[in-house]
């Protein structure tokens, strides 16, 4: 089949990725220096896609300024959902827009082309496809049941012992899935385009999926996001080679040590003796003073780290500050997201944006900052600080 027109369902918030996304929605969170989002449209447009439909809503005014009315020279429509009511929701915000088979795509989810390229390869004008993988944590997301290619069932975050696919996010439809959202019942006042799609199935409409391959990644909860970096310059992504990873613009100190791989963005500064990586990734205008130690984490732009300071497995939003001396030893650790406690995760500590953090300060590993935080100097830090707040 000849491409598709796309729609991108980038209007929610990210919830379970507070306080990251308290200033911003999660398509705009930074992996390796450029927006999730980003990625998404880049997928698109390899797969052979010129027309883009975005459904913004939450933060929508740090989309649109961002990306504008064109990316790579593709027009992007925006389409405004009012009030986050679920992804079918924000689907049925664009029904008129459809006469015939188009793709539709979440916003917050980094694929490449070939998993798009293949959907849109399967999609016909009966059948709703969806693009399935093979992948080792679909407890962690969305499993899908498929019988000859049929889909017989969808079940989020399953926990049975079935052998299920993992559900890529990437959907082949036709306009009788606005049909199937209003039919499907809402739960929790939300309508859910999986809901839909399994009410489609519940009627013995011909749902399919299709098998690909390619990369694929998501970033549910704050640490995921080292994971995310981690999987991209493995994969090539963000550059195959130093010269690559590290933009012309930045600064780094003959005596500073980089153990490869990372990723340096516009205008960093590494100060001398510094060790940074592996796996290190620096936004723009990050600065890295002289004998600190960043290993493992991911500092967004406008984040200045203190002399000596020595930080493992964490994650900064934008203008936090690290005083000298302080200490991150690295995870595992335990997180508190809302009323549920994460085990032995991989997260030295998280800091919101403009957190500050005076000198000589120690973090047990999992602990979390919120936006404009003030934690003073000599301060040890454990568990879940409130934005706006000062640990003394």
């Amino acid at each position: 089949m000849d491409s598709l027109p796309a729609v991108v369902l980038a209007a929610g918030e990210g919830k379970r990725l507070r306080p990251l996304t308290h200033h911003r929605p999660k398509p705009m969170l930074p992996a390796a220096n450029k927006p999730i989002l980003a990625y998404v449209f880049d997928g698109l447009i390899e797969a052979g896609v010129s027309d883009i439909t975005v459904v913004v809503g939450y933060g929508r005014s740090r989309v649109q300024d961002h990306f504008g009315p064109t990316y790579r020279n593709v027009p992007l429509t925006y389409v405004v959902q009012e009030k986050q009511l679920g992804s079918g929701h924000a689907l049925l915000s664009v029904e008129d827009r459809f006469d015939g088979p188009f793709l539709v795509v979440y916003g917050d989810q980094i694929l490449d082309s070939r998993i798009i390229g293949d959907v849109i390869e399967a999609t016909g004008e009966g059948a709703v496809t969806l693009g399935v993988l093979d992948h080792n944590r679909v407890e962690h997301y969305g499993g899908v049941i498929m019988d000859n290619g049929r889909v017989v069932d969808l079940v989020e975050r399953p926990t049975d012992e079935r052998k299920y696919r993992l559900n890529a996010g990437v959907y082949g439809l036709n306009p009788r899935i606005f049909e199937a959202i209003r039919n499907a019942e809402p739960r929790d006042g939300e309508h859910s385009l999986i809901d839909a799609l399994s009410w489609l199935v519940d009627t013995e409409a011909e749902v399919r999926g299709t098998l690909t391959e390619g990369l694929w990644v998501d970033a549910t909860y704050p640490w995921d996001l080292l994971e995310v970096t981690r999987d991209l310059i493995q994969a090539g992504v963000v550059g195959e080679s130093r010269e690559g990873r590290i933009d012309d613009t930045a600064s780094v100190h003959d005596t500073a040590v980089i153990r490869d791989p990372v990723v340096i963005g516009a205008d960093a500064e590494v100060g001398p003796g510094a060790v940074l990586g592996p796996y290190t990734c620096l936004g723009e205008n990050v600065t890295v003073g002289s004998g600190a130690v960043v290993e493992g984490s991911v500092l967004d732009s406008d984040t200045r780290v203190e002399p000596n300071a020595t930080l493992i497995e964490c994650v900064t939003g934008q203008g936090v500050h690290i005083g000298a001396a302080t200490t991150v030893p690295g995870g595992p650790g335990d997180v508190r997201i809302g009323n549920r406690v994460f085990e032995r995760e991989r997260l030295g500590a998280l800091f919101a944006a403009r957190a500050h953090v005076g000198g000589g300060a120690t973090f047990v590993p999992g602990a979390m900052v919120g936006p404009d935080a003030t934690v003073r100097a000599g301060a040890r830090v454990e568990g879940t600080i409130a934005g706006e707040t000062e640990v003394r």
